[in-house]
């Protein structure tokens, strides 16, 4: 009997697994308890799991991941990319699909005019259907559900006299289902949104001349039933001027309270420090050091109370001697001496309205309030609007953000605020963002520390002479990642999808966010699905059309919805999920006999009957 061989040295056997693909190396661990234990070696996941999704080995793994094998297996088994049902219930295009905060529902808008709402657990099924063409709606294109899923907020297109079209908001009480209140929205792809529990953001657009408008944004309380002739139900929130044909248009409010504490950090270095263990510290001194250590707190908090000061001082000045926005004297003095008519100009009719209107605005906006003073308290208010914008043509390349103040939370107060009986007619904004394309939609991430924001980018360098001919767009979307603390583009942009409309005709693809992916439809007939830390395409999912918005459930996000074109809802839930869906169900008890289970099949079947008898 030939000896048996000793067994391989592991370092051996783990370079033969470093050659073998992911799942042979899972096959190759069955084949002893060696191999299992090498087969499970982090060296060799961190090598795979690199090699595997092409990622750069200078991205760190995800802060939250336990092993090198766990975050393969998130990849590859927890992303939703399964389909496993599909939805009929609409008769057209599919434009949007949202959850409510909780995921036990979700609501549809289509081009057949109809909100449905939805039931999603154990299986999504259809719970009730409103029809908006009662009202003259077109169709309907948004839907929101508010902070504690009571209500749900309708966005759609109002055809108006002489085939005129503009928007109008419904707001659907969940409990009966019953219509509560209508609000018109100006120009309709503000879409609106929620501010709080019971209160809406709507848009109205004035046109001051061909190229310049001012945009005003309403907050509306959602229950708009007269209680008292004192109690306002609508409040004009910001009028913002608009310049080059442009307005303002999908508005979103970020609670961004939870900046500091957010659910996933996208910056590596952040991440480095945040989980770096703090250095130990020994107390080897007596009573001295204590002493030592209660004055140096001491010196510190003063010098805080010093530095606080110091910003009350200087805020109080620049309240008391806010700075002149005068505008440039060229600028001024042209304009007087064109009044005049001692000078003639080269402008066309756009350029000097463009010229006029921002010499207006300059006079006419009121002084930026300034910055407030710093705070360590993590509940203080920090509720901003975000909205996309324009500045040198009409289509949008721009996003706007303004501070919602306390005092502006209600509808308390003059409905056209405190400042009607000044010459203070615009709103400034606290800060603008150019992302150099057209926007084509915006998602934010669940603690709403991150903006996601789709654009069709324009040519490098290229110089906009006429706001009515905006520049070629590509057909690439890039999906442009905004930290919303610091203000700054974070990363490289995400790119996948492709979108083929020209600049005139572009429209709104919605996307959605949750902890650890970002999700995005593309008019290439496919979603799509990015993890946020690795930055890689992780699923491409398919439907006959364009798709056009996509949904995670903010309880389970290996769960997403998609919406096409071609009329369906599409459900799609991760590898592991279905695996987990196909355990819990009832499995047919096997027979003891099954030679005897066939002859009795057979003998009761029709059909094998009749083919028994014809032989």
């Amino acid at each position: 009997m030939d000896p048996i061989p000793p067994p391989l040295p592991d370092s051996l056997v783990l370079e033969i697994l470093l050659l073998l693909p992911p799942r042979a190396v899972l096959r190759a661990g069955q084949v002893c308890r060696q191999w299992l234990a090498v087969s499970r070696d982090e060296f060799l996941w961190r090598d795979l799991f690199y090699r595997y999704y092409h990622i750069p080995r200078c991205i760190p793994r995800h802060p939250a991941a336990v092993s090198w094998l766990g975050e393969f297996r998130r990849l590859y088994d927890c992303v939703p990319c399964v389909e496993v049902q599909t939805l009929h219930e609409h008769h057209d295009q599919v434009l949007h699909i949202s959850f409510c905060h909780s995921g036990q529902r979700l609501a549809s808008c289509s081009k057949d005019c109809t909100v449905k709402i939805w039931r999603s657990e154990p299986e999504i099924s259809l719970l009730h259907s409103s029809s908006m063409r009662q009202f003259n709606w077109g169709y309907t294109q948004f839907s929101q559900f508010n902070a504690d899923d009571t209500l749900l907020l309708v966005s759609g297109v109002y055809i108006g006299p002489h085939h005129t079209s503009s928007g109008e908001i419904a707001v659907i009480n969940l409990e009966d289902f019953s219509l509560l209140s209508r609000v018109r929205n100006k120009p309709y792809d503000v879409f609106g949104c929620w501010l709080n529990e019971s209160h809406l953001i709507s848009g109205n657009l004035y046109w001051i001349g061909n190229m310049t408008s001012c945009s005003v944004l309403w907050l509306n309380k959602a229950f708009q039933n007269v209680e008292s002739e004192n109690v306002n139900v609508v409040k004009r929130l910001f009028k913002i001027q608009n310049l080059n044909a442009s307005t303002v248009r999908t508005v979103m409010v970020a609670d961004c309270r939870r900046h500091d504490t957010p659910d996933l950090l996208l910056d590596y270095g952040a991440q480095a420090a945040q989980n770096r263990p703090a250095p130990l510290v020994f107390d080897l001194g007596g009573d001295s050091g204590e002493e030592d250590e209660d004055e140096y707190m001491e010196g510190e908090v003063e010098e805080r109370r010093e530095r606080r000061d110091r910003l009350k001082g200087e805020r109080e000045e620049l309240c008391a001697h806010p700075p002149q926005l005068d505008p440039p004297p060229r600028l001024e003095e042209m304009l007087g001496n064109m009044i005049q008519g001692l000078c003639s100009t080269e402008l066309s009719e756009r350029q000097l309205e463009s010229k006029v209107a921002q010499f207006l605005g300059k006079k006419h906006t009121r002084t930026p309030a300034p910055p407030p003073l710093p705070s360590q308290d993590p509940a203080e208010h920090k509720i901003y609007l975000l909205f996309t914008m324009g500045s040198l043509t009409y289509s949008p390349h721009q996003i706007g953000i303004k501070r919602i103040l306390p005092e502006q939370m209600t509808t308390c107060g003059p409905v056209l605020g405190e400042e009607r009986g000044t010459d203070e007619f615009f709103d400034p904004l606290d800060h603008v963002i150019d992302i150099h394309g057209h926007i084509i939609g915006m998602g934010l991430s669940p603690d709403h520390r991150y903006l996601y924001v789709n654009s069709r980018a324009w040519p490098a360098g290229y110089v906009i002479s006429d706001p009515m001919s905006p520049p070629p767009i590509a057909e690439e979307i890039d999906l442009h990642v905004i930290d919303l603390k610091t203000l700054r583009e974070e990363r490289r942009s995400l790119r996948a999808h492709r979108a083929f409309t020209p600049n005139d005709e572009c429209f709104f693809i919605f996307l959605d966010v949750s902890r650890d992916y970002v999700a995005s439809g593309a008019e290439d007939k496919h979603g799509y699905i990015w993890d946020r830390h690795y930055n890689i395409c992780v699923a491409r999912l398919q439907h006959d059309d364009v798709v056009n918005s996509v949904a995670f459930s903010p309880a389970d996000q290996e769960l997403l919805l998609t919406a096409s074109d071609d009329g369906t809802v599409k459900v799609w839930r991760s590898p592991r999920m279905v695996r987990v869906a196909q355990s819990a169900r009832p499995r047919l008890r096997r027979p003891r006999m099954p030679w005897l289970y066939k002859d009795t099949v057979a003998s009761t079947d029709p059909e094998a009957n009749t083919d028994t008898k014809s032989s």
